[in-house]
């Protein structure tokens, strides 16, 4: 079993994921920004940039991002891609654990996006993740993140998909299933990626991601314990509808105090 999204993984990250919008996610983010920030954000912490799908569009539009992530090879990807864009974007990219991240910097906006949060499956990385958040954070500084909402995890459940990607020469193939732990808000979801070149078997990994599915009083606790005033719980991307049962992701907006 292999370290999480590690190098075969990241190698076919971004085509795995081809169908996500981030280009209407980093409009929904600049519209929180303007409902919640005042106008007044300009510096961006992207905690969990992955291979840099918020972190550079929103340094495109005139953000100072930063992106911090605990995985290298999803890095690597990320700063290839700045590099191709050249140097005018005002985007960094850094190694580290968002559990104990010391930047010595403050930010107006911190993200935590495609579920980063859910990737802190105790309560204790949970509140350690939301406590560094909030220190590289201004007063009133905002915070954005998306999650896994737990009344539609309970009410629709896992399933078992398979996902065919056509690449040059051939295909990625990946199979998920996964498993719930109730008690613990945890779902584990167990990857099997192939990827073959004409019918040759050139990589393959498993990978098992255990995610963390929330209630909303509970991560008004969290927020709360960590210094954060909660101010908007949505569907997401449909930011304008209120969670339910069948909503599986949602959006959380909180304020710093």
């Amino acid at each position: 079993m292999s370290e999480l999204f590690g190098s075969t993984y990241a190698n076919v990250y971004d085509s795995l994921y081809q169908d996500k919008d981030y280009v209407t996610e980093c409009d929904l983010i600049e519209q929180v920004f303007e409902i919640y920030g005042e106008g007044n954000v300009q510096n961006v912490l992207d905690l969990g940039c992955g291979s840099g799908n918020h972190a550079i569009p929103l340094s495109q539009r005139g953000y100072r991002v930063v992106g911090v992530d605990s995985a290298p090879d999803m890095l690597k990807h990320a700063r290839r891609k700045k590099t191709e864009l050249a140097d005018h974007i005002t985007v960094e990219f850094r190694e580290g654990d968002l559990r104990s991240l010391e930047l010595g910097q403050r930010f107006d906006a911190t993200l935590m996006m495609f579920a980063v949060l859910g990737y802190q499956p105790e309560n204790g990385d949970v509140l350690a993740a939301l406590q560094s958040a909030r220190n590289h954070l201004h007063p009133k500084g905002l915070l954005i993140c998306d999650f896994w909402y737990g009344p539609a995890v309970l009410n629709l459940g896992p399933s078992q998909r398979v996902k065919v990607i056509s690449i040059p020469k051939g295909k990625t193939l990946r199979m998920a299933s996964a498993k719930l732990d109730i008690r613990r808000h945890v779902c584990a979801v167990h990857y099997r990626l192939w990827q073959l070149e004409e019918d040759r078997l050139i990589a393959e990994t498993e990978e098992t991601h255990h995610v963390r599915f929330f209630f909303p009083l509970e991560l008004e606790l969290f927020l709360e314990a960590a210094g954060f005033i909660p101010l908007r719980l949505t569907a997401f991307p449909e930011i304008e509808r209120k969670p339910d049962e069948t909503t599986w992701n949602v959006l959380q907006v909180a304020r710093a105090v």
